[in-house]
């Protein structure tokens, strides 16, 4: 039986509705996909013969996400390799080989979610401000002492350093 934060065990009967034990409630495959996008862990067991059929209720769940007006991601060439292999002398290998593919693409999606929190662009857009800051008053030091600007010049100036403010402002929003 499934615990609560556990492996859960899921019973598939043969009229095809599936049962949570640990919830006690019957859910649909659509409940398991947002399961294993929670990270939960669950078997699918066929309630008259007690085999695991995990993958199988898998497949289905990814059939039916493909069948989905825009929301394909398997290409068909890919799908046709996979179906190449079976039988082949490979298939023992491509398990493992998808697996480890699988977690690296994840790590680096991850990796780059970190890279690009929002944390990481406010800090960026501070960044870019302080240097901004910084190359405005070497600018205006240095036309200071080339020449005396009219105070029209200085508002312009002024109103120009405003916008370029405010729009850096808005990118780190």
């Amino acid at each position: 039986m499934g615990k609560s934060g556990g492996k859960v065990t899921i019973k598939k009967y043969a009229n095809r509705r599936l049962y949570d034990t640990e919830s006690s409630a019957y859910i649909t495959l659509d409940r398991l996909a947002e399961m294993v996008r929670e990270g939960r862990e669950f078997e699918v067991i066929d309630a008259k013969s007690g085999e695991d059929i995990t993958r199988q209720v898998l497949t289905q769940i990814i059939v039916d996400e493909e069948s989905r007006a825009g929301s394909t991601m398997l290409p068909v060439n890919f799908l046709k390799q996979i179906i190449g292999l079976y039988g082949n002398s490979m298939q023992g290998v491509v398990p493992q080989y998808l697996e480890a593919a699988m977690d690296a693409f994840k790590r680096n999606q991850q990796a780059l979610g970190q890279a690009f929190s929002g944390s990481s662009f406010a800090d960026l857009a501070k960044q870019n401000m302080s240097m901004f800051e910084g190359a405005s008053r070497a600018f205006t030091e240095t036309v200071k002492k080339a020449a005396p600007a009219s105070e029209k010049e200085l508002d312009e100036l002024r109103a120009e350093l405003a916008k370029l403010q405010e729009k850096v402002e808005r990118l780190s929003k």
